[in-house]
């Protein structure tokens, strides 16, 4: 059986809350051994963003030895600020980039350098040896006109160089092995990571929704309704709920599992520690 690509997902802190506000997360996390972890755009955007992004992302290969993949938003920035980014990012030898287009917002206007993530991917070929890496939707993009166009888009992210795929969460299974044989007829062939997230509490998983437009099936929303007004009982329901995502999709051959871990590594260690030997992971944590 091969061993699945094991990875988590991050965030920094609030620009009020020091950088180091996330250091305990980050090392039970790191203690996890995935095989890395992204790390999200700073809040607030800007250049800044990316200098936080990076000040944490070089702390977890420098002081944790976990090999770090940084965030990169393209949409409300121009090339000369993305090149700042960018040689910041290789400068403390982060090299592995996640190319996204980035959520609109009313804070930060748009700027017309970069339409799609294809378009800063085709940029950062120009700006040295980077491993790009793509994220995907395995219940269409928002914003798509269809499912089709869709896929068009992500086959352009990978013939312009995107090596690695990161799916969009989903709570229904059978969506992403939908999307997977989907991807196999067009020729995509980049390994696809399953994003998974652990639902805890129902205000997130409303925010998350609202957010992706990942539905939810039957058996989540019957989850949901029956311990939701519990926070242990629905933590730990929605822990299990996870748990057995993940099981289905190794069963099912899935490349690789993302975990969202909105910086929770309580949820993470339980979630791990069920699933190591599935994973092919009998060492870890």
């Amino acid at each position: 059986m091969k061993n699945l690509i094991y990875s988590f997902e991050v965030f920094p802190p609030k620009p009020t809350a020091p950088v180091e506000s996330v250091s305990a997360c980050f090392e039970s996390l790191a203690a996890l051994k995935p095989d890395f972890i992204s790390v999200t755009y700073g809040a607030g955007g800007g250049v800044n963003g990316g200098k936080i992004t990076c000040e944490l992302a070089s702390r977890l290969q420098d002081e944790y030895h976990i090999k770090s993949v940084a965030h990169l938003p393209c949409i409300s920035y121009t090339k000369e600020e993305i090149s700042q980014v960018l040689a910041d990012f290789k400068a403390h030898g982060i090299t592995d980039i996640l190319a996204l287009r980035g959520d609109r917002s009313p804070d930060r206007p748009e700027k017309h350098d970069f339409r799609y993530a294809s378009d800063l991917i085709n940029f950062i070929q120009t700006q040295g040896e980077f491993k790009i890496y793509g994220a995907c939707y395995p219940e269409i993009h928002p914003e798509a006109i269809s499912a089709a166009s869709d896929l068009k888009h992500l086959k352009e992210k990978v013939d312009k160089g995107a090596k690695h795929l990161i799916s969009q969460l989903f709570f229904d299974n059978a969506s992403f092995y939908d999307f997977r044989e989907k991807c196999e007829i067009i020729g995509i062939e980049a390994p696809i990571e399953a994003g998974i997230m652990p639902v805890v509490n129902a205000a997130q998983i409303q925010r998350m929704v609202s957010l992706c437009g990942a539905s939810l099936p039957r058996k989540f929303t019957v989850m949901m309704q029956r311990f939701g007004h519990s926070p242990e009982a629905i933590r730990d329901a929605g822990i299990a709920y996870a748990v057995d995502q993940i099981v289905d999709l190794a069963a099912n051959g899935v490349d690789g599992i993302h975990l969202y871990t909105m910086n929770n590594p309580y949820v993470a260690r339980r979630i791990t520690e069920a699933v190591s030997g599935i994973l092919g992971r009998e060492n870890n944590p």
